[in-house]
């Protein structure tokens, strides 16, 4: 991440500055993107923990929005919005209703629709194109014995969005499972890493070093214990060979968390 800094006191400076609704915010474009190289097609923001924007020429995309509406003040209203599944990290409906426009189509599993009482459902396998966007959903589970109670099989999605001449791919939450080891041609992975609802840093090296992402980007690393440690997670993906795992992948950290207050 890079530049100003998204959510929180910047978001709250950024909404009064610009005093603007959120059906339709043509504010100056939020920093702390991440942006595709040198063609500038495709920007990610972070907000929070599982929370994020894609900017591409074609959509805004908003990816599990929770929080304070202020911390969307920043943005463009939503072409789309993609849903996980309906853990509270993930799905929060008064916010949703918020940010929704008339326009603005919602995908999301079954579960997370029939809360909504709104949106389209996607299962695991569908795929749609919406607004010049593709969106694939797939699977998202946990395979451990003590963690399936979390994310069982079937219900919740990842996704594979392709926009900007890019195939972005959302772990959601998610254990280190075949689908997601057999995707391929994937330009830049969102990959979580948390215990005890997703996986080990090694878990997510290792189904990251199969799929071979040209860049993974870490989110939803903050547990019950803290933050998950993403230097290990560099030292096995970016560089491998030591392991004898291959080439290496680029990792490329954002700043997803507010860093904690000072102690008085």
């Amino acid at each position: 991440m890079s530049g100003r800094k998204l959510g929180g006191p910047m978001s709250v400076l950024l909404a009064a500055a610009f005093a603007l609704g959120m059906g339709g915010l043509t504010a100056a474009e939020p920093a702390g993107e991440a942006k595709d190289g040198e063609k500038d097609k495709v920007g990610f923001h972070p907000v929070d923990h599982a929370s994020f924007v894609i900017s591409a020429p074609e959509a805004t995309i908003y990816v599990d929005p929770v929080g304070k509406p202020e911390a969307w003040a920043g943005f463009k209203a939503a072409d789309l919005i993609l849903i996980t599944h309906i853990h509270g990290d993930h799905l929060a409906p008064e916010l949703l209703a918020k940010l929704r426009g008339k326009d603005t189509v919602v995908l999301g599993p079954k579960a997370v629709i029939e809360e909504l009482k709104y949106g389209e459902a996607m299962a695991n396998g569908e795929s749609r194109k919406v607004k010049g966007v593709t969106v694939e959903a797939v699977p998202a589970y946990n395979l451990s014995k003590d963690r399936l109670q979390f994310h069982p099989k079937g219900r919740d999605n990842g996704y594979v969005v392709t926009v900007g001449g890019k195939r972005i791919y959302i772990s959601g939450d998610t254990e280190d499972i075949p689908e997601m080891r057999a995707l391929k041609d994937i330009d830049f992975a969102f990959i979580c890493m948390n215990l005890p609802y997703t996986m080990t840093v090694e878990q997510a090296a290792s189904a990251v070093l199969e799929m071979k992402p040209k860049v993974v980007i870490p989110y939803h690393y903050r547990s019950r214990e803290g933050k998950t440690d993403l230097e290990r997670f560099e030292q096995l993906v970016a560089n491998p060979s030591k392991q004898g795992l291959g080439p290496g992948i680029e990792v490329r950290k954002l700043k997803w968390y507010e860093p904690p207050p000072p102690k008085p």
